[in-house]
């Protein structure tokens, strides 16, 4: 997926079908499945995210247009006025353009697949309170190294092991309450050690990965693999 940012508050980027596809989705159904185009979605959301730090947070206008090996989408963050009764678009070229807040407009944006339930706001929110990351594996082996080296790793993290692709893939979220961000950083440093970086989204990993060792993996896999004498 190729990714452009325009502004602070604008993002362009192209995905070919062939890309859709290895991502599990067929390219009817992104057209003709509203929770599958939705899933595509913020797939494809998270990984701008990941790669521009373009947080969503509000509503969205979002263009689409559809081309001959891919799509083109361009997502821009909408700001209600202080009246609440207009959104305001920021252009390319810096200027505001207002649009009323109705049902009209609502249609749009939620047809266009940028209105989020409530619920998923909220939820959005409580994720960004704690940081995580998920990194790759070439070999299981190399989880194997890493669980170890970690022998008297405080367990101040939740680690789900999944294996999708034949690869290995580590989800690790961190609790802000009992790791400073120092201490965060340093294990990160660590793990990369063993590990490389990736574009995978959590959300396809939930869906058709499979999970390996749901909780406390580092644990687990010294208990199944411990250190031969």
């Amino acid at each position: 997926m190729e990714i452009e940012r325009i502004n602070e508050n604008t993002v362009k980027f192209y995905i070919s079908y062939i890309d859709i596809e290895d991502r599990g989705f067929e390219r009817e159904e992104i057209w003709y499945n509203r929770e599958r185009s939705e899933q595509l979605f913020w797939q494809m959301m998270d990984e701008v995210n990941y790669k521009e730090d373009f947080n969503v947070e509000g509503p969205l206008w979002i263009q689409v247009q559809a081309m001959e090996k891919g799509l083109e989408i361009i997502v821009t963050k909408a700001h209600v006025s202080k009246n609440g009764e207009n959104l305001e678009l920021q252009t390319e070229d810096g200027n505001i353009v207002d649009f009323p807040v109705d049902k009209k407009i609502e249609n749009i944006l939620d047809d266009k697949f940028g209105k989020s339930e409530e619920g998923e706001d909220e939820e959005s929110s409580l994720e960004e309170e704690n940081l995580w990351i998920i990194v790759s594996f070439k070999e299981f082996e190399d989880v194997i190294q890493l669980s170890h080296y970690f022998d008297n790793y405080i367990e101040n993290a939740e680690e789900t092991l999944y294996h999708y692709n034949d690869k290995y893939y580590l989800y690790m979220e961190f609790s802000q309450d009992s790791l400073d961000d120092h201490l965060q950083e340093n294990i990160i440093s660590q793990v990369f050690e063993f590990a490389e970086d990736t574009d995978m989204t959590i959300h396809l990993l939930e869906e058709y990965g499979k999970k390996v060792f749901e909780t406390n993996t580092f644990s687990q896999i010294r208990t199944y693999f411990p250190v031969q004498v």
